[in-house]
């Protein structure tokens, strides 16, 4: 990468003409019969995406290739409506989601990835802004739901079952709807008012919620079962470990992350003292140690440790001074499981982070409480600390925090308990040996909020599977939303006619079918070998302005810290996708054809999927147009 433009050639270094034909290749390569054909394969962008969404379809759409089929809708709009085909919460994840996507992102071979979790907040923040509501709910099909918990996956299958048709009826135990995104994260990652235009989006097609009821104590599973026709156990994952130390259980100031985020976030302002150790790695931990260096130290304000103030609202209503966290890990910093710019923001804000070391002891003064732990250094044996003899030292504290995992609450619901705090499914999400019972979320192993939603999307079409004959069909090897080419010619009106089933020959010219198209979506992820990456050139990524708080500033500061995509760089961003595995209408093939067999598809007939055809008695096999396909769309075949 010279930082202005890139070169991928097909052909070694020091190749010339002589080294290969290119006339013979035209004019003889007819004996192989085949020619261009047209094949969909998934991105590795939604292939790594835990919600599944189209990731491609709505960066097509606002590159301004893919138009709004309603005639002045905005763009925005209609990406909206496509990224809710996988995940309602596009606003919440542009912000929090760690972007497995832009990982795996085939454009990381030629320059930089996409920014597409930047893109998902604009659109996301666009349709908060402009009023967009979700879908119509489907034809009411007489089935009732009852989705337990109402997270990320609790939403998303009230969203996914509700568009289906059924009957929802949502019970939560809190006296709002959100799961971790409201009680385990802070609203300067989730604004508040944000979360609630998208929860209020899924609620308003017709949820029944039920909050400050709890399943197992209020409602038992039995009326459950009787009442409903199918139940989904999106309990998530709300009880935190604590340290395997002795002591650990009667010291008053250890607690778990879990029940410190909760209290944060319901508004309850925890007395932090001086001095704040969190042990874990992961994005909690993170949040934990970034709260408690927020927060400060609370001083004396005459009324109880757990006080009734806003937590947004402290740095107006209680007196700090200066305080220290310090987030411990056992693996090194760089291979901590948090995302590498949560533990840039850590540090930035003045939390001290420990990695490769190990807590050993907790030191306790004569009344019970914590003052410190004895801690050593270590290295990892796969997921097993090993200790470094000789490294010990001590950390003093005031309140010790862990964050090193979550389990499930199953009080008054035992038999859903698989031993390990969770519950075990099929791959379609249904629980094992319990008939029309499925589960989702965290509750299953605690993992991403997006993964939590893919958990809602799946068990619902799971839910309505087995509602329609009592078989739950076997889940595809690529689970996520995709493009679907007949669906996109029917909203543009250009459906295949009715087949005759008569056999006939030379079908390229026939009505009733889709020439020369293949999806392999459902079971193949296009490989950035596929691509033509000669095509591109080098243009750097639109990066999201953040809002940089030093440790002299941090304290009492709850401000949003990510500042969103204007419209023209998101729209930047969609041209730079290189739109894997899909034509996005360069023309190449068209050009470059030495018969004239490839041409554009007459205008008023064109699709996403549709811009081009080919003229089989044209064409020679001679397979440049797939030489100098950018996308890797087509592919040389029908015939050997």
């Amino acid at each position: 990468m010279d930082g202005q433009h890139n070169s991928y050639r097909r052909y070694e270094e020091g190749e010339t003409e002589a080294d290969f034909d290119l006339e013979d290749k035209i004019f003889t390569q007819d004996k192989s019969y085949k020619c261009p054909t047209y094949i969909n394969k998934t991105p590795p962008c939604q292939g790594s995406c835990p919600s599944g969404h189209e990731i491609r379809g709505w960066l097509a759409i606002a590159r301004g290739m893919d138009k709004p089929v309603v005639e002045d809708m905005p763009w925005q709009e209609y990406a909206f409506e496509r990224m809710v085909e996988a995940n309602p919460f596009p606003a919440t994840m542009g912000r929090v989601c760690p972007a497995p996507c832009e990982a795996g992102c085939n454009r990381n071979e030629v320059d930089d990835y996409v920014g597409i979790n930047a893109v998902e907040q604009y659109v996301g923040d666009w349709a908060n802004e402009n009023g967009v509501k979700a879908p119509e709910a489907g034809a009411d099909t007489g089935r009732k739901i009852a989705v337990i918990g109402g997270g990320p996956a609790g939403l998303a299958a009230a969203f996914f079952l509700r568009k289906d048709g059924h009957a929802v009826t949502l019970f939560e135990e809190h006296s709002e709807l959100g799961g971790m995104m409201r009680y385990g994260i802070p609203g300067y990652r989730t604004p508040r008012d944000m979360l609630d235009k998208e929860i209020g989006r899924i609620t308003a097609m017709g949820v029944d919620v039920r909050c400050n009821t709890r399943v197992g104590t209020d409602v038992s599973v039995d009326e459950l079962e009787k009442a409903f026709d199918a139940i989904f156990w999106a309990l998530g994952a709300q009880n935190g470990r604590g340290l395997p130390l002795d002591g650990w259980d009667a010291a008053d100031n250890c607690i778990n992350g879990v029940d410190f985020l909760d209290a944060f976030n319901q508004g309850y302002v925890l007395g932090t003292a001086k001095k704040v150790i969190v042990v874990g790695g992961g994005d909690t931990s993170i949040d934990v140690a970034s709260i408690a260096r927020r927060l400060g130290n609370i001083t004396d304000t005459g009324q109880d440790d757990t006080t009734d103030f806003l937590g947004h609202d402290v740095a107006g209503s209680l007196v700090r001074d200066g305080m220290s966290a310090t987030l411990t890990s056992l693996f090194p910093i760089e291979k901590m499981t948090a995302a590498e710019h949560e533990r840039e923001d850590a540090l930035r804000e003045g939390v001290d982070i420990k990695g490769g070391v190990m807590p050993l002891e907790l030191i306790v003064d004569a009344n019970g409480l914590a003052t410190g732990m004895k801690m050593c250094e270590c290295t990892m044996k796969g997921m097993t600390p090993v200790p470094v003899e000789g490294t010990e030292f001590v950390l003093e504290a005031d309140i010790i925090i862990s964050a090193i995992g979550q389990f499930g609450d199953f009080t008054g619901m035992e038999e859903f308990d698989n031993g390990r705090g969770s519950i075990d499914v099929e791959g379609t999400y249904a629980v094992k040996g319990r008939e029309k019972h499925f589960a989702g979320g965290d509750i299953l192993k605690p993992h991403l909020l997006t993964t939590a939603i893919g958990h809602g999307r799946i068990a619902a079409d799971s839910i309505s599977d087995f509602l329609d004959d009592g078989e739950v069909d076997k889940r595809p090897s690529v689970d996520v939303h995709h493009f679907n080419l007949l669906e996109e010619l029917q909203q543009r009106g250009h459906s295949p006619s009715a087949y005759d089933h008569i056999q006939a020959a030379g079908t390229d010219q026939a009505d009733f079918a889709v020439h020369n198209y293949e999806d392999r979506s459902n079971s193949q992820i296009i490989k950035h070998t596929e691509l033509f990456k000669g095509h591109f050139d080098f243009v750097a990524r639109e990066v999201r302005d953040e809002v940089h708080i030093g440790a002299d500033d941090v304290l009492g500061n709850f401000e949003e810290r990510i500042i969103a995509y204007s419209e023209e760089q998101a729209q930047k961003e969609g041209e730079r996708c290189m739109s894997c595995g899909m034509c996005f209408e360069c023309d190449n093939c068209v050009i470059y054809c030495p018969q004239d067999a490839v041409s554009r598809v007459k205008k008023s007939d064109r699709t996403v999927g549709r811009y081009v055809e080919t003229d089989y008695f044209k064409c020679i096999g001679c397979h440049i147009c797939a030489d100098v396909c950018p996308s890797g769309y087509i592919k040389m075949g029908l015939g050997a």
